[in-house]
């Protein structure tokens, strides 16, 4: 044995394993388009509502000489007042 050799035992090959798997995981955004569609809807209601319509007739009625004392109703029409909105005056 030789002074400068320290180890007797001769050279292998190496042992290789099998490699070790680190995994390092990288989140990115990635846009997806959601889309909301919105219907708008305009419904149209009938409603009754009571308009009130007045009509009249007019007629002539002679009384013979057995009714009323020979009274004549006239077919004439009274003038009615024209009805009148109350507006406020304005202060000057």
């Amino acid at each position: 044995m030789s002074c400068y050799n320290e180890n007797p035992c001769p050279p292998v090959s190496p042992i290789v394993c099998e490699p070790i798997v680190v995994v390092r995981d990288h989140f990115i955004p990635q846009i997806v388009p959601v889309i909301h569609p919105i219907k708008v809807v305009d419904k149209v209601h009938c409603v009754p509502v009571e308009k009130h319509v007045y009509t009249y007739s007019e007629e002539e009625v002679v009384t013979g000489p057995g009714g009323y004392g020979g009274v004549t109703v006239s077919s004439k029409r009274s003038k009615k007042a024209a009805v009148r909105t109350s507006r406020s005056r304005r202060k000057k």
